[in-house]
């Protein structure tokens, strides 16, 4: 079983001890980094599995170090540790796993770390889906479809990997993809809300900084479903 990687980042070094601490008496099998700012944190950030991270800290906050680390590594489980509630709504748009409002206990710090593992252990098994390609039988992995466009009666899936084209109609892919978090926000298009990066008036920005349109017919409803995902009840 590999060694889970976790960060945290606070610049009260007295709560980065006490998670530190939480987390080895709970005896989760780990490695633990700790930073004590916004800055320190990106400058030599690498893959974690967790991360812990302040929201209220001096030149880079919490919520900024989170929208640059999103921009190269979306599967770190980012649980927020603040005093302050009003900022979860603001904290969405980075997909958080959860929040610890201050003071937090030992307890909940071990709770949370054991959740968002068992999260990550399910999320690796992966879910993928074949498709008969223009260029023969493909399988793809859900996580890694950015989007799918209509296009001359196929459809183009754009990946991590490259694109692909198949023979069929949108609307048969948007029903077997609807439940891992596909949205039409489009006739045209169905995006994989999970890698939204961020909706400039009527363009869907994605994380490849690739622009989708959204229709001003399914506006409302498209932002309705994104909010729901990011706070996690979709």
């Amino acid at each position: 079983m590999k060694t889970c990687q976790i960060a945290i980042c606070d610049d009260d070094r007295k709560m980065c001890h006490f998670l530190h601490e939480a987390i080895i008496e709970a005896g989760i099998s780990c490695s633990i980094d700790e930073y004590f700012s916004g800055v320190d944190l990106l400058k030599n950030y690498k893959e974690y599995d967790i991360l812990f991270l302040d929201i209220d800290m001096p030149q880079i906050n919490g919520i900024e170090a989170a929208r640059r680390i999103r921009e190269a590594d979306r599967r770190v489980k980012l649980i927020y540790v603040t005093g302050y509630q009003d900022y979860m709504s603001r904290s969405f748009a980075v997909h958080p796993f959860s929040f610890l409002v201050k003071p937090v206990s030992k307890e909940a710090i071990a709770r949370l770390v054991r959740e968002a593992l068992l999260y990550s252990n399910e999320e690796d098994k992966g879910i993928f889906l074949r498709i008969q390609t223009t260029e023969g039988m493909e399988e793809l992995a859900v996580e890694d479809i950015y989007y799918l466009e209509y296009q001359s009666r196929k459809v183009r899936f754009v990946c991590k990997e490259g694109t692909y084209m198949v023979r069929g109609k949108i609307s048969e892919y948007l029903e077997r993809l609807s439940s891992c978090g596909f949205v039409s926000p489009h006739k045209s298009f169905i995006v994989n809300l999970y890698h939204v990066k961020a909706i400039r008036g009527y363009d869907i920005v994605m994380m490849n900084k690739d622009l989708i349109p959204l229709s001003q017919k399914r506006s409302s409803e498209f932002r309705g479903l994104l909010g729901k995902y990011q706070a996690g009840y979709l």
